[in-house]
């Protein structure tokens, strides 16, 4: 009995979690921040799992490495320029419709805000 008990619980949070989980999927856009204008990004979750894309000057690019752990979000961005590869990390946290991101590049990190559309 006792086990069971047990077993019921540990499902019980696991649902709570999974509940409480921000869900990602759709358009996030941001403010306009110098040439590139507005950035925009369109996720699909699958569980902890994130694909998807942005738009920028160069076209669409399909984000990597993305993952959802509860309210964290992390993906990657490779851009090709001249046959040179730049890869931007983005990692950060969802509350309700709003997603704030660091920017990790080599030129340095900054901050970006997100809100999803709907």
């Amino acid at each position: 009995m006792k086990k069971q008990l047990i077993m019921l619980f540990a499902l019980l949070a696991m649902t709570a979690m999974s509940v409480l989980a921000a869900d990602v999927t759709g358009t996030w856009k941001g403010e306009a921040t110098g040439k590139g204008g507005a950035p925009s990004f369109t996720f699909k979750q699958d569980g902890s799992t994130l694909t998807g894309s942005t738009a920028g000057r160069g076209g669409e690019v399909q984000i990597s490495n993305g993952k959802v752990d509860g309210d964290n979000i992390s993906f990657e961005v490779t851009r090709e320029f001249n046959g040179n590869s730049m890869t931007t990390k983005y990692s950060g946290t969802v509350s309700g419709n709003t997603m704030k991101l660091t920017v990790e590049t080599a030129r340095g990190n900054r901050e970006m805000t997100l809100t999803k559309q709907e």
